[in-house]
């Protein structure tokens, strides 16, 4: 049965990579993105030989179950090709691919999906991520120890832990069956885009209800403003939407779209090293590694240190901002020590240490000496001016000042 609905793909090599490794495939029924990873030489050709195996696909199925098998076969089948590649070409070694597919079965999406590409379901102005990140920051958000905030700019963030690759025969894919219903879109894409566009401008653009080829350039210019890092490769579906299915003509993007067709290039000479393969070429500013569960154990142990150091410094940097202060508390404490002035205490005059402010309930004051002299002896003025406070350059100077306060008695013959 051929699925109504409009679909489109599009896929660019960004703003920052030389050559583009993603492949995208848009059938009457089939839906995929794939993207390449292993260097200059390796990642295209591993995307391009997924596309062209699932593709077979493409015949129209009547039962879910049929189209789950045949998907987790065929993905299967992927991996036994490109490790026979690598044994024909050993320079390519360490090359991988993602690959995320959907296919329509009546009204449900049968899905497939290994690596950090990323299938969504944008259904009554909600947009909803489907698949699963086989990501190193992935395990690390479900483990409660970074948010998905964090996860988007962790340095760890590009680590792949599960991936379409030369080294495992029977690759871990999930596969699933959901249903789905008119007016659902769907998207497909890299993470060339849903690295660099979040959810919220990503969900903007599908509301929009542009037609997907349209809707498609939207989301790439919006990767492409953002820097485009990487490769960007997005398809997106419509189920029985208001933009009628204008060819049965699959569309394949990206590498695949070779019109030569699959190219091995020759053996390149020179030594290499990698992650895994003694004979493997360093890969052009690579973005994904496979790990080995070793990697990954030094990858959390990593992930701990630097948090505990992070802790350190930020308890270091807390005691230093703490003694700072109380050092400058302290400073200003000992020099309001160092000044007097001239005031009143109850009914005589008295001479003050420190300063007449206080700060709340700390006195910057005490009293240093109590003159006797009373206020009340005092012509009205000076009496204003002592209440009011006197300040005095020393305590020489409150000396003088109260000395010049005390009243003048006459000695009686």
């Amino acid at each position: 049965m051929v699925f109504e609905g409009s679909s489109a793909a599009i896929s660019h090599t960004g703003k920052v990579r030389s050559n583009n490794q993603d492949s995208g495939y848009c059938g009457a029924n089939l839906f995929i993105v794939a993207d390449g990873m292993g260097g200059h030489a390796g990642g295209d050709v591993a995307s391009s030989i997924a596309i062209h195996r699932l593709k077979d696909l493409e015949h129209g199925y009547t039962v879910t179950a049929d189209a789950e098998r045949d998907l987790r076969d065929a993905i299967a089948d992927t991996a036994g090709q490109l490790i026979e590649t690598v044994a024909e070409r050993p320079e390519l070694a360490g090359m991988g691919t993602t690959v995320s597919a959907l296919m329509m079965v009546e009204d449900h999406a049968v899905i497939a999906h290994i690596g950090d590409s990323r299938i969504y379901l944008y259904r009554d102005a909600t947009l909803t991520q489907i698949t699963t990140d086989h990501t190193f920051v992935q395990r690390l958000v479900d483990s409660g120890r970074i948010t998905p905030e964090e996860a988007r700019y962790h340095p760890r963030r590009s680590v792949l832990m599960r991936v379409l690759g030369d080294m495992d025969p029977d690759p871990e894919v999930d596969t699933f069956i959901m249903p789905t219903q008119p007016g659902d879109r769907w998207l497909l894409c890299s993470d060339g885009l849903c690295g660099v566009v979040d959810d919220a401008h990503t969900s903007k653009t599908l509301d929009h209800g542009f037609a997907p080829g349209r809707t498609a350039d939207l989301l790439l210019k919006q990767a492409l403003d953002a820097g485009a890092p990487d490769n960007v490769t997005i398809v997106i579906v419509d189920v029985g939407g208001q933009h009628p299915l204008v060819s049965g003509t699959p569309t394949i993007v990206g590498s695949a779209s070779n019109p030569q067709g699959i190219e091995i290039p020759a053996a390149r000479s020179g030594r290499g090293g990698g992650w895994f393969h003694p004979g493997r070429v360093a890969a052009n500013e690579p973005t994904h590694y496979e790990p080995s569960s070793e990697f990954l154990e030094e990858l959390i142990e990593e992930d701990r240190r630097r948090a505990r150091r992070r802790r350190v410094w930020w308890i270091v940097g807390l005691v230093a901002i703490l003694a700072a202060f109380a050092i400058a508390l302290f400073g200003a404490y000992s020099w309001t020590q160092t000044r007097y002035y001239v005031g009143a205490d109850e009914d005589t005059v008295v001479i003050f240490r420190g300063i007449q402010q206080d700060i709340g309930p700390i006195r910057l004051s005490e009293v240093h000496d109590d003159t006797q002299i009373l206020l009340a002896d005092l012509p009205a003025y000076q009496r204003i001016a002592v209440e009011q406070t006197i300040s005095a350059r020393s305590l020489a100077d409150a000396v003088a000042i109260v000395d010049n306060l005390r009243p003048v008695t006459e000695d009686t013959p």
